[in-house]
């Protein structure tokens, strides 16, 4: 008798988080600019990454199972991806899956929310796409950020989808193990994923995201019971993706089980009833600028900002000068602050080390995030902007280049850290690779809310986040949503809702049923989410 071939478990992902506020837009360039790489120039970039992917091949290779890696596209968040580039980049991900051979299953790390100018629900798109091409009979289960704007799509194309759970993000590895685990166990006919998902209409303060506390350290600490329960294979909360303008926007809860969708949907129902029932502590009062630089002045507390309306973590553009102006109309001091300003690194550049010079700080595109502010500096150091950074940060990034880097020092002694790229605030490294001492700033003013936590943490003794204005402001009411589901809390807020019916992902061995009314436009806000596959 002929030996059967071992499995082969084909590897994709597709990363990006899509801020339809922002004025510009995604293309191809971003994501060579970032990680654009197919077969084993895919592995050498994921391989050992602290990343899903490097989960995926560590399980893969323990369990004697050929990981094929495929494809792999990731760019900062950002404005909406081009309809060309989003278009190749999917045409390029099939086509390279098609070109892999056999394959029995797929692993796809899917950050979860890709806004396409065409395809608004991105991942519901490539992810069906995928599972057309692999056909009904072979596992594809994804692993998701929890800032997915989750759709139906997504659920009823995969089989399992498995969320990190901590934010700061520090988990992508464990996570893409926790997927090739279920991979392996259903290849061998252990397991029957059978997953559901429900949505509350309700928003997730980004200032209330942080796992590690309340409210969301209760409701995962409620969520982890589920965990105990022998046929449960996983539980995710997915908080949402607030800058997004699609109906899709919002919390969802997805529950795998073995083989019992009645336990799956029960489950469901009862996480979704959960977060529901917390939804009032999920609506934070933040500082505004005034207020928090009234607390910076009477602490003697080494103090980080945060600059959430100038995210760019969450794809904002990273120029805004709202805490730089108080910064130097206060004279805080010891202060350091980092902003994308490719036209004053070019100044710099040119007069030199030692020079001094007036320049228009930040401000470069819109007033919205804050005007120029004019400012004599001394140019103390140039750089070529890259760096390393090997522990678990963003994305699972380890290569950053944020271009051609400036050090400058203000009079008003405000060091300025001018950028020719937007890089998230995310690594020590960044300061590090520049000659820059932590412990030599009193106040740290950095552009994100969660996520530079698990790196300047460590180094403050307080963290105040500040409302700033911006695409990413805290203050949900003053964006410009048109596409929302309604009612939706706390933009209406009295309103009943109960998980009453459940979305069901894609039972093995049936074919994926066509998506009623395609994905070219948003959908009108009065389509329900809670609706049987």
């Amino acid at each position: 008798m002929r030996k059967r071939q071992r499995f082969r478990v084909a590897i994709l992902v597709f990363h990006h988080e899509s801020n339809t506020f922002v004025d510009g837009e995604t293309g191809r360039i971003h994501f060579e600019e970032d990680l654009l790489a197919s077969g084993d120039s895919m592995k050498k970039e994921l391989g050992k990454a602290p990343h899903e992917a490097g989960g995926f091949f560590k399980v893969l290779q323990e369990e004697g199972i050929e990981a094929v890696p495929v494809f792999a596209a990731r760019a900062y968040a950002f404005g909406v991806v081009t309809t060309d580039a989003f278009a190749e980049l999917v045409a390029q991900m099939l086509d390279e899956l098609k070109a892999a051979g056999p394959i029995d299953g797929v692993l796809a790390a899917a950050h979860g929310f890709v806004f396409g100018e065409t395809h608004r629900d991105g991942a519901g798109h490539w992810l069906s796409q995928v599972r057309e091409m692999i056909g009904p009979e072979k596992p594809l289960i994804a692993t998701l950020d929890p800032h997915t704007n989750l759709s139906p799509e997504m659920v009823r194309a995969t089989d399992a989808l498995v969320a990190y759970r901590t934010n700061p993000h520090v988990d992508q590895w464990e996570t893409g193990e926790r997927a090739a685990r279920l991979m392996v166990r259903t290849l061998r006919g252990e397991i029957m994923p059978t997953q559901t998902a429900a949505f509350p209409p309700m928003a997730i303060n980004i200032l209330c995201q942080n796992t590690s506390e309340s409210p969301l350290k209760d409701l995962y600490e409620w969520a982890s019971i589920l965990d105990t329960e022998p046929s449960v294979l996983s539980q995710s909360i997915l908080f949402g993706f607030s800058y997004a303008d699609v109906p899709t926007m919002g919390p969802s809860v997805v529950v795998v089980t073995d083989g019992n969708l009645a336990l799956a949907e029960r489950l469901t129902r009862g996480m979704a009833e959960d977060m529901w029932s917390r939804r009032e502590q999920f609506v934070p009062a933040p500082l505004d600028v005034q207020q928090a630089f009234n607390e910076v002045l009477v602490s003697g507390d080494r103090i980080l900002l945060l600059d959430m309306g100038d995210n760019v973590g969450a794809g904002a553009p990273g120029h805004g000068t709202h805490l730089l102006k108080e910064l130097q109309g206060r004279r805080i001091g010891s202060s350091l602050i980092f902003l994308h300003d490719p036209d004053s690194v070019g100044q710099a550049v040119e007069a030199g080390v030692g020079a001094s010079l007036e320049l228009r700080l930040g401000g470069v595109c819109d007033g919205l995030h804050g005007r120029p502010v004019t400012a004599k500096c001394k140019v103390i150091s140039l750089h070529d902007g890259r760096f390393e950074e090997f522990r678990v940060r963003y994305g699972g990034v380890v290569e950053f280049d944020q271009g051609r880097t400036a050090v400058v020092e203000t009079d008003r002694g405000v060091t300025v850290m001018l950028t020719s790229r937007r890089v998230p605030p995310f690594s020590m490294e960044q300061l590090q690779s520049c000659g820059l001492n932590p412990g030599d700033f009193k106040v740290f003013a950095v552009k994100g809310v969660i996520a530079p936590l698990a790196t300047y943490g460590p180094v403050v003794d307080r963290v105040i986040p500040v409302n700033t204005p911006g695409v990413t402001c805290a203050e949900l009411k003053l964006l410009p949503f048109h596409s929302r589901r309604k009612p939706m809390f706390p933009f209406e807020a009295n309103f009943h809702w109960e998980p009453a019916e459940v979305v069901t992902g894609h039972p093995l061995g049936i074919p994926l049923q066509p998506f009623e009314g395609g994905d070219t436009g948003p959908l009108p806000s009065s389509t329900p989410l809670l609706s049987h596959a």
